[in-house]
């Protein structure tokens, strides 16, 4: 018998070795998948559905990244090339690609969940979609609307600091954040921002009762659209407002049918915190007591400044101590005026005629002045009075002769539902039918 092969016997120990090697390399693997985790899933949300008899579909959800073209989101969602660019071409006469928003909402529906898509939907906004459908290769695109429905809210509350708070308490459950602050903005600035002071006339235990028309959007969005009716009772006295549309203009108006909108508004700056009142003081920079003669506004540097009232310009420059100041006369011997502007807006000049809260110059610190504020006066008959007192509370123009009766029918109805809420309450009143909005 011939002697083994020494090659052949070394091949055959070798390829045992090799045998037991990928077995060893094969079951490390297999114990690396089993306790490595999965990498994450970086696919659009999907979701299958159905409908009565009809087959399993699928929708997918996704965003449009910052940077991110559309053709990419669609081809995720599972469109083709080719598809995706006959969809895009037909939202072209609809949305310019180039604007949409990053963050935008895109929901690819498949009819099954192995079929191509069949329908894209771009969500443009909470009422406003394009909707894009395949029909065979060909795509069709068109925009739609999305209703809100409209009903109206009642609301009640009492004064322990202030509105915001107030309206808060009482609508915590009723109204998001931002609709709060909403009705908040709507009842002191539209309503009552020609008669009360809410920065400076709230006591605690003042009473107020507000109707109001509230909007909810097709993706839960919500919204106070205005104020119907409104009631505050103030230490002791009650201002009552109804909202009409007059011919004669305006929109709120006292339970008289007088407009609540006076010949004067309130306030000469938006963004404001009063920083010092008119009487004496100890002056900032000069360092003795003397009478100041005015309200000052603290507010940010460029913060626009606003005529209260309309008039004619008497003056626009530069005064001594006052810096950039702007004086405004206006009707029945009122002068008003407006100091530490950092600007003046063009076109205020002497002779120049404004109008009530039309932008007049910017907040700012020329003259002595230690930081961004507005000084602000009032002169009736050329003697200096305080601002939050000299106008009162008098109101504006009434409705016209031809629809008192109409006015004074709504001021019924709304005042007769304001007189049933409750104390400290929020509810819904009524419904209407979804619309446009």
């Amino acid at each position: 018998m011939a002697p083994p092969d020494v090659d052949s016997e070394t091949d055959v120990k070798f390829g045992y070795t090799r045998a037991i090697a990928y077995g060893a390399v094969v079951l490390a693997t297999a114990v690396a998948l089993t306790f490595i985790p999965a990498l994450p899933d970086n696919r659009p949300a999907e979701i299958l559905f159905s409908q009565a008899a009809e087959p399993v579909g699928k929708m997918q959800f996704d965003t449009l990244d910052a940077g991110e073209s559309l053709a990419r989101v669609l081809r995720r969602g599972g469109l083709s090339d080719s598809a995706a660019v006959r969809a895009i071409q037909a939202s072209s006469g609809v949305i310019n690609e180039r604007r949409i928003p990053a963050g935008m909402p895109i929901t690819v529906k498949s009819e099954a969940p192995d079929s191509a898509p069949s329908e894209v939907v771009l969500q443009l906004a909470e009422d406003r979609i394009v909707r894009l459908r395949r029909n065979g290769t060909e795509w069709t695109g068109a925009e739609e609307k999305l209703p809100w429905t409209i009903d109206t809210i009642a609301v009640a509350g009492t004064i322990e600091s202030n509105l915001t708070n107030a309206i808060a308490v009482v609508t915590d459950t009723l109204l998001p954040k931002v609709a709060r602050q909403q009705l908040t903005n709507e009842v002191a600035e539209d309503v009552y921002g020609y008669k009360i002071d809410m920065t400076r006339e709230l006591q605690k235990g003042d009473e107020f009762r507000v109707l109001a028309e509230r909007a909810r959007g097709p993706n839960g969005a919500v919204r106070i659209t205005s104020v119907i009716a409104s009631t505050f009772s103030l230490s002791g006295s009650v201002l009552k407002a109804v909202k009409f549309e007059s011919k004669a203009g305006g929109s709120y108006f006292d339970d008289e049918g007088k407009s609540m909108k006076a010949m004067f508004s309130k306030y000469p700056v938006q963004f404001r915190r009063i920083s010092s009142t008119f009487g004496s003081r100890k002056h900032p920079i000069l360092g003795y007591t003397r009478a100041h003669k005015g309200t000052d506004y603290a507010a940010d540097e460029g913060t626009p400044v606003r005529s209260i009232g309309d008039g004619v310009v008497v003056s626009a420059g530069w005064s001594n101590g006052y810096g950039r100041l702007i004086a405004i006369r206006h009707m029945n011997g009122y002068v008003t005026r407006y100091g530490h502007l950092s600007a003046i807006m063009p076109g205020i000049e002497p002779g120049a005629r404004v109008k009530m809260e039309q932008t007049i110059g910017r907040v700012g610190h020329t003259g002595l002045a230690t930081g961004p504020h507005l000084h602000f006066e009032v002169l009736v008959n050329g003697e200096q009075r305080d601002s939050r007192t000299a106008f009162g509370r008098a109101s504006g123009l009434p409705i016209a002769k031809s629809e008192v009766d109409s006015f004074a029918h709504l001021r019924d109805q709304l005042l007769a539902k304001l007189s049933g809420i409750g104390h400290n309450t929020a509810t819904t009143l009524a419904s209407s039918a979804a619309r446009q909005h």
